[in-house]
């Protein structure tokens, strides 16, 4: 099967998540990037911004009002959260009919569930019902043809698939999970400076982490998820275990059967039935490591995926392939 080449616009793309996903787009088979946007680095080569791009591509950044979205196919927004909306918006008040992929959190949540989670009131909540939420995985035949994509948060996608198979057989799931650094962004900040992260871990909004609503979205409200998430002193990756109380006991084969019923044929799901899987496997991937280790009605499953791919820019290009009819797997794996 052949391919027309799909026109690609990031906006707003120097940063960690931007770098990857011009990164991944570049090699793409069946994708040309029409242009990257910076407000910060205008006209100036993407490898202003993202290093290990010299070499590879003579892309320049463009202003983001400068973007002609005419005859693009696609844009991925890697605004920050609260300015997703906006980009949007803009794009459509500019003309755009095609498939945008929202990288921010603004369309990732039901209005009710936004409101109880950010806040400041969404500047444009009659977006919210036309967005799918991109966990192919679990929404597969929601996203071909879709127009609005929001791709998942990273921690939402690492506890979201580890729980999704133990929909309705579990009560509580009791999640720690340590993220690192470059989950914070590109902007320096107190807590994401070397020094003080180095050698640390630190535990931040124990129960309040924006990404558990997504989670909760995905479960169902019959399962309750108490997360705890943690700084780690790492670069990329998260690692997590979740401790998991089962309603009914239930035997390992029949735990393993679950997962292998869930993500079967789930190209970027890899099980370790074994045991808990751990993170190094999964940096520089866009695979989701899953494992577990079950004692009747005791259960512990353990996560690992890399944040800037599988928490963000490898699901994008997951979510554009699915949304344009290309193959899912296509400038991913060989």
């Amino acid at each position: 099967m052949t391919h027309d080449l799909k026109c690609i616009a990031i906006l707003h793309g120097a940063g960690y998540a931007g770098g990857e996903l011009a990164a991944l787009l570049l090699r793409h088979p069946h994708v040309e990037i029409a242009a990257v946007t910076s407000r910060s680095h205008a006209g100036e080569p993407l490898a202003k911004a993202h290093a290990r791009l010299r070499g590879t591509t003579d892309l320049t950044f463009t202003a983001p009002e400068a973007l002609d979205p005419s005859g693009v196919d696609a844009v991925v927004v890697c605004a920050e959260h609260g300015k997703g909306a906006a980009a949007v918006h803009a794009l459509r008040e500019a003309g755009f009919e095609g498939l945008i992929v929202d990288l921010s959190a603004d369309h990732r949540l039901a209005q009710e569930a936004y409101d109880a989670t950010y806040p400041a009131p969404h500047p444009h909540p009659e977006q919210i019902a036309d967005a799918v939420y991109g966990l192919a995985e679990v929404n597969r035949d929601a996203i071909p043809g879709a127009t609005l994509v929001a791709n998942p948060g990273c921690f939402a996608t690492a506890m979201a698939l580890a729980l999704w198979p133990l929909a309705g057989r579990a009560g509580t799931a009791h999640i720690t999970a340590f993220t690192g650094a470059s989950g914070s962004g590109a902007r320096p900040s107190p807590t994401t400076h070397f020094p003080t992260r180095d050698g640390n871990a630190r535990a931040y909004r124990p129960f309040a982490h924006r990404h558990q609503p997504e989670v909760e979205q995905v479960v169902g409200d019959a399962m309750q998820i108490q997360f705890v998430p943690v700084s780690a002193p790492w670069t990329r990756g998260i690692w997590g275990t979740a401790h998991v109380a089962l309603d009914a006991p239930l035997a390992p084969d029949a735990v393993a059967t679950l997962y292998q019923e869930a993500y079967s044929g789930a190209r970027f799901v890899r099980l370790s039935p074994e045991g808990l899987p751990e993170l190094l496997p999964v940096v520089g991937t866009p695979f989701c490591d899953i494992g577990w280790v079950s004692d009747g009605d005791a259960l512990v499953v353990g996560f690992a995926l890399d944040n800037l791919l599988k928490g963000a820019a490898s699901q994008a290009v997951q979510n554009l392939n699915l949304a344009l009819g290309l193959p899912e797997t296509a400038g991913l794996l060989p």
